[in-house]
Formats: structure tokens, sequence, C-alpha cells
């Protein structure tokens, strides 16, 4: 764990739940795990709020509590990886509006919204969101909650059960063989929880959470499909969609290799699922064009042919690819050529570096140690033994690449960019609250007007209350915020990637 990691949580936590949480998430962040007497004494707040505050964290996953050793209280840990993927929330809801659509995102949205609760609430409250109200519309929540249980994108939530040995002590745990099994909700009674009337919930004691494992193996499998669109073609792109699919259903999802796969029983589903007549005619060389780029390995001839899809080695393609990337913006072509030529070398004097990369000398030197400043490159030192009054030994000086080492420093500047990102953001919004709030105002006070039919000349002249250096300062501020949110969306993008890379390596 770093410093830029803690001080995104803090103001992540900060943002959406207020300073008393931040306070604990702090003390929780700066230890392994503590309980709740020493947050409490550490923390300096009153038993009442630690308790709130760990409630409200341990409800949206972002902290987990277990036996200590002794198994006579108990420890809570931060989980600072659920604190972080508060900022993919939208990509979730996203998601989930394309494939499942509008009534599915709502749920979603309601569910993100309440960490951890059970379907009745999620579904009646999700009624006020739901555009076209009818008597089927219950139903239809209903049935699309139901699809996202049976599809892994939401999850029961783990009960407490007693402790062996401890009657008092509780440990959340699955009460159920399969974690996805809806429970039977009657029509009837939900109508009436929605209309307000004192009805008990048929499954309150059934709570339900986002399973974001779900939503991060379709991110991963994105990820996989748009690299080989963007290295082959669109055919290609397809092909991989489809050999993914079959690898998660043989294969436990985050494997690093999967089983193998024949290409009889990709061609089948190909077949089955696909109208693209050019990806089924070139399916075999398309398979050969992957393969010659390691994004997939022969494993046996037999059934025409098994392949393994290798997660494992693509992923460290794409991070190779983003850190040269990353050279490229930062200090030139010219130093992304020389990363390139240690890269395929592994081991390279300085000498050779200005020979292999075609650059010359003065700036081959400047640019290889500006990259080893910066971390880019590490440097070996071998010295070769002399013989007696020959004088000192010689050294030579060989330049290599720590891949992982790099991946881990850009992670931490990944942090840091997006702690940058959402505090300009904040000061932003704080400055100017005041213009906003008019801005806002004023869309409201003409969308009604809009709706009375009164002249666009009196819109006018309410629209005008907002003075021309109001409107230019607004304007900046609009763009500003735009451009820092599409920021957030591409830095967490990198963060994943490089949290996959890390992953696969383990």
């Amino acid at each position: 764990m770093s410093i830029q990691l803690g001080k995104l949580c803090s103001r992540i936590i900060e943002q959406h739940f207020g300073e008393v949480v931040r306070t604990v998430v702090d003390d929780l962040f700066a230890s392994i795990a503590k309980p709740l007497g020493q947050i409490i004494r550490s923390t300096g707040l009153t038993k009442s709020e630690v308790c709130k505050s760990l409630a409200i964290l341990i409800k949206f996953g972002m902290a987990g509590f277990q036996l200590n050793k002794a198994r006579t209280l108990y420890e809570y840990r931060l989980h600072h990886d659920r604190v972080v993927m508060v900022l993919r929330y939208p990509r979730y809801v996203h998601l989930i509006q394309t494939k499942f659509g509008h009534e599915s995102a709502v749920l979603m949205e309601e569910l993100l919204r309440s960490g951890t609760q059970s379907a009745s609430h999620i579904i009646v409250k999700s009624m006020s969101n739901v555009d076209g109200k009818d008597h089927n519309t219950l139903a239809l929540l209903r049935e699309k909650f139901t699809a996202l249980a049976q599809e892994h994108y939401i999850i029961r939530a783990p009960e407490p059960k007693a402790s062996d040995g401890s009657a008092e002590l509780m440990e959340l745990a699955y009460d159920v063989p399969n974690p996805f099994v809806m429970p039977e909700l009657d029509l009837r009674i939900l109508k009436e929880l929605y209309e307000g009337k004192p009805v008990k919930e048929p499954d309150e004691d059934v709570r339900w959470l986002v399973n974001v494992e779900q939503f991060h193996i379709d991110f991963r499998n994105t990820i996989m499909v748009s690299a080989i669109e963007r290295v082959i073609d669109g055919n290609a792109g397809e092909c991989m969609k489809y050999l993914l699919q079959l690898m998660q259903e043989r294969t436990n999802p985050w494997e690093a290799v999967s089983n193998p796969i024949a290409l009889v029983d990709l061609r089948q589903r190909c077949e089955r699922r696909s109208q693209n007549v050019d990806m089924l005619r070139y399916l075999d060389q398309y398979i050969s064009v992957m393969e010659s780029n390691d994004y997939v390995s022969k494993f046996d001839t037999k059934g025409g042919g098994q392949f393994t899809v290798n997660v494992k080695k693509i992923f460290e393609q794409l991070t190779w690819a983003c850190i040269e990337n990353i050279i490229v913006e930062k200090y030139g072509s010219k130093a992304a050529r020389i990363f390139r030529v240690i890269r395929l070398k592994k081991y390279v004097e300085q000498e050779d570096i200005q020979k292999e990369a075609m650059v010359p000398a003065k700036e081959a030197k400047q640019l290889t140690y500006k990259l080893l400043e910066e971390n880019f490159l590490q440097i070996q030192t071998f010295r070769k033994p002399g013989g007696g009054n020959a004088g000192a030994p010689k050294s030579f000086f060989l330049f290599y690449i720590n891949q992982p080492q790099i991946a881990a420093m850009l992670l931490e500047l990944s942090y840091k960019a997006l702690y940058n990102s959402i505090t300009r953001l904040t000061h932003d919004k704080t400055v100017n609250k005041r213009l906003i709030e008019k801005s806002q105002r004023l869309e409201s006070i003409v969308e009604t007007m809009k709706e009375r039919g009164e002249s666009d000349a009196y819109i006018n002249e309410i629209l005008e209350t907002l003075t021309p250096p109001e409107q230019e300062i607004l304007a900046k501020v609009k763009l500003r915020v735009k451009s820092l949110y599409s920021a957030e969306i591409g830095i967490d993008e990198t963060i994943f990637m490089l949290k996959l890379y890390q992953e696969y390596q383990k």
C-alpha cells in the first residue's frame, strides 16, 4: 500500500461519506487490521461514530472483519481496492444499460447507491425512476432483477453465522450452495409495499450486493477484444470474443492460461451465434495470426487443433504498449526507440544503444540517462577481474528493463493523477458553486416556462439574468469539469489494466 493510494482513498471517502468516515478510513489504512477499541483510541471519535462508520464501510464492501487469532474479538481491515472502485460505478451502470436496458440500469444504480439491500426494497425504490409506470412495471423489474442474478452481476450477501465455539461472536458465510438464486417475490406484496402499506418484506433476510468480479471479467474481455481489433481487424476481435466465451465456460475465469479449446468447438459456436461470413470462412487463418502474436497458443493437433488463450501474455503485451505510449508522450519517439531496443536486447551497453536505435551519440546518452533517472531503465554493473599489477578491474554497465517495477511506478503515478483530478474537480465546483446553482435554477425555470407555453421573448429575458461574463465563466467551468471526468475514466482504465497485469504476474 502506498501514500498516493492512501490519499486517493481518503479523498473518495470524504467526497461520498463525509469527514467522520474518512477519519476511520485513514486510521484503518495505516494498519493491517485493528480491533474496535484501538480505532476509537487512535481516531479520537466516540464509540457511536466509529461503529456507524464501520457499519457504512462494511455495508458497501469497503471494509471487512474477522476474528483475531485468539478468537476473542473482531479485527477490522480496509479493502482499499473496493474504495477506488467507487469511481467505476458509472461504468458498471453503463454496461448494464447496454446489455439489459434502462430498467436493469435503474436497478443496478439503486443497488450501488444502497450498498447491500433486499430485492424487494430495490425493486420498489426503482419504481420512482422508471419511465412509463403501469401495472406491469413491477413484474418487469422483478424479471430484470432475476436476470441480473442469473447472469451473476449481483450476488447474495453472506449472512452472519455463529462462530465455532462461541454463540456471541459471528462470522459472515453463505447459507445456500448457489448465491445467485432469487427468492420468491409475490407481486401483490410488492405492490402494497410501493403503495406504502405496512407490509413485511417477503425477503427481508436475503440481502444482495453487486458482484464486481463479473463486471471486471467483462471489462477484461473487452480490453482483449479491442486490442485484437486494433492489431488485426474486427473479424479477429469477434473470433476472440467467442473464444473467451468458451474459455469462461471451461476454465476458472481468472486463470492465466485457459484450458484447451478445440477449433471444432470454436467453429460450431461461431456458426450458431454469428452471421459474419468472412470470419467463418477465414477462421483458421485468424487463429494462426493470433497464434503468431502470442494471443493464443497451440496445445494439440487433435480435433482440428486445440488452442489455449494466454491471458497473462496478452496483458504483458498491453502493459508494454502502455509503457511505450507514456514514454512517447513524455520524452518523444527517440526515447521510445531506445526503450524498445533495450527491451528486445535484454541487456545493452551504452555504445550499442546508439548504434541499434540509430540516434546520435550525445542525444542517445541524454535520453538513456533521462529514462534511467525516471526509473524506466535499470543499470547492472559487471566487474571483470584484473590480474596483479594490471590496475583496477574494468567495469561494464548494462542497461535493462524491469517491467513489474515500471508497472508499480505507473500505478503510483495513476493514483496521484486521479487524486489531483478529483481535488481539482472539487475545487472548481466549490469556487463556482453560486454560479452553477444559479444556472441550474434558470434551466429549471425555463423548462417550466416552456411547458406552460410562454413566449420566446419572455424566456430570453429570463435567460439574460445570467450576464455574459458569468456565461463565459460557466462555459469554462463546464468544459474543465467535462475534461476532468474524461481524464478520471481514462486513468481508471489504466489502473485496471496495470492491476490485472500485477495479478497475473503473481
